[in-house]
């Protein structure tokens, strides 16, 4: 709890497991006094997603927000908004027949040689029905593993990609469906990138597990059967309910979450209505 704009209060309400929380009692579209932005990085830290409900930003309001959250991060394969290179609009048409974009579990950008600490998700349009999104706390499921499981794990370093679905021959470049969105297939996805299987949040010192099915394709040291046989163990494990956190928009809310300790996948289920979201990024660091 910290003071917000005009002597509002800020709260904290986390989930019982302490995996997410919604925040309000503050103002988003005005600059965060001191305080309140302390208070609303200590929340992050120690719930990893947070929701603002009734925050209608403005363009340029989520932009200043995301600014004080840090700098930004690079969005590759994307077409930006036209004069905002900053900011994606995840828009699906009431007529499309393309599978909703982010539909596959991920920790954004994992493959870049620093991976985005955060990404802001605003809401413009909420169809009536589906398009939530999903999340899965890959702290606690590192901690739950046995002591024998992470001793094995903590050398190995995870080679990531965004060649599935970016690459050259990946998902979009074969798609045959009309998409409103502009994806940008390129040779470049198909690079790799190793960081360690396990990694350190700088903040908490909390380990998690660094892995997804969309990006992580093999592990360093590791024949491909040996990988595969170590990820699809940790996938199962991750994806337990145990673990997870289901999130339901309304219009005008502000999402925000840590992809060093998450993975998320995107629901459909709204198809005939529009959808309408504007995503911005945080620069992160290189994983430790």
């Amino acid at each position: 709890m910290a003071d917000g704009q005009a002597g509002e209060t800020i709260r904290v309400q986390p989930r019982e497991s302490g995996f997410g929380a919604e925040v309000t009692g503050v103002d988003l579209s005005r600059p965060l006094p001191a305080a309140a932005l302390a208070a609303i990085r200590d929340a992050f830290a120690r719930h990893a997603v947070l929701w603002f409900p009734d925050q209608p930003l403005s363009l340029d309001e989520l932009e200043a927000f995301t600014l004080q959250m840090g700098p930004f991060g690079d969005d590759p394969f994307i077409k930006p908004m036209p004069g905002r290179p900053n900011v994606l609009e995840l828009r699906r048409a009431p007529d499309e027949k393309a599978p909703n974009f982010g539909g596959g579990w991920h920790s954004d950008w994992s493959f870049q040689p620093a991976p985005p600490s955060a990404t802001i998700l605003r809401s413009e349009v909420t169809p009536p029905v589906g398009g939530d999104t999903l999340f899965v706390d890959a702290a606690r499921a590192y901690d739950d593993l046995s002591p024998t499981m992470k001793a094995m794990l903590a050398p190995l370093r995870a080679i990531h990609s965004a060649g599935r679905p970016y690459g050259a021959n990946g998902l979009f470049a074969r798609e045959t469906e009309k998409r409103t969105m502009e994806i940008i297939s390129s040779p470049e996805a198909d690079k790799t990138h190793p960081h360690p299987l396990v990694r350190t949040h700088p903040v908490t010192g909390r380990k998690a597990l660094f892995v997804s099915p969309t990006y992580t394709v093999g592990v360093e040291g590791l024949t491909d059967m040996e990988a595969d046989a170590v990820l699809g163990f940790l996938y199962k494990h991750l994806l337990q309910e145990t673990y997870r956190l289901r999130h339901t928009w309304k219009p005008g809310m502000v999402l925000m979450w840590d992809n060093r300790c998450t993975m998320h996948f995107a629901e459909g289920g709204y198809d005939g209505h529009l959808r309408v979201m504007h995503r911005t990024t945080v620069a992160g660091e290189v994983p430790v």
